[in-house]
């Protein structure tokens, strides 16, 4: 018996009835004497039965939409912001604003930031934005700080050598005393919210480790930031 044609085809403009969404056939698949159909590169795919096609269609059509938005600044980054000259702000958060109109439409990324000086909030938009330092950056030197903790037989001299070489590779990226200044007062931050953390652990499990950590980190920062 002659197998029976696939009622729509790769391209067919098509109604997925259940949701009163439109789409494009993209790829047919049989499967016995049954065909599924595969919507705008969707994994979910569909009887005959659940479409319809457009211009048959007599039901309420719903507009979707997907985008994809990039984000050019990250939550931790450190930014500069157009009109604040070398004062240093902090990205908390961002969103994104969908614009449509009947013959218009765009989107705009919102990012929120607190100035490190004094915490004060604000918003921008993306174009607004310098970036000065990328947290990965920041916390990859307090775990080359850190590290000296954990080799036992490191010398002083090593510890102090692997702090100047972190400190200069960070400084080569600033272009201002101000940034030097956050540089200084962020690694504070971290190092004191990760003394606070091992505190905790310690004040709970009372192991020993924790508490050389806690001292260590006390030493580095008396040393290094007086």
């Amino acid at each position: 018996m002659k197998a029976k044609a696939p009622k729509y085809q790769v391209g067919d403009i098509v109604v997925v009835v259940m949701y009163g969404t439109v789409g494009t056939i993209t790829k047919v698949h049989q499967i016995d004497q049954h065909y599924l159909y595969e919507v705008n590169h969707n994994e979910v795919l569909y009887f005959e039965t659940s479409l319809q096609l457009y211009d048959e269609y007599d039901g309420v059509i719903v507009d979707t939409e997907k985008l994809d938005i990039e984000y050019e600044f990250l939550i931790g980054d450190v930014v500069y912001v157009k009109d604040y000259g070398k004062e240093l702000f902090k990205i908390i958060g961002h969103r994104t604003e969908i614009w449509r109109y009947l013959d218009d439409g765009w989107e705009d990324v919102i990012y929120e930031l607190t100035r490190l000086k004094d915490g004060e909030w604000l918003e921008t938009e993306e174009e607004d934005l310098t970036l000065v330092l990328r947290k990965y950056e920041m916390d990859q030197f307090v775990h080359q700080l850190l590290f000296v903790h954990y080799v036992g037989e490191t010398s002083k001299e090593m510890e102090e050598d692997m702090v100047q070489t972190a400190l200069l590779q960070l400084e080569e990226k600033q272009e201002s005393e101000a940034s030097l200044e956050f540089l200084a007062v962020s690694i504070v931050d971290e190092l004191l919210d990760i003394y606070n953390d091992y505190k905790i652990l310690y004040e709970f499990f009372e192991d020993p480790e924790y508490k050389d950590m806690m001292d260590f980190i006390l030493e580095s920062l008396h040393e290094h930031f007086g």
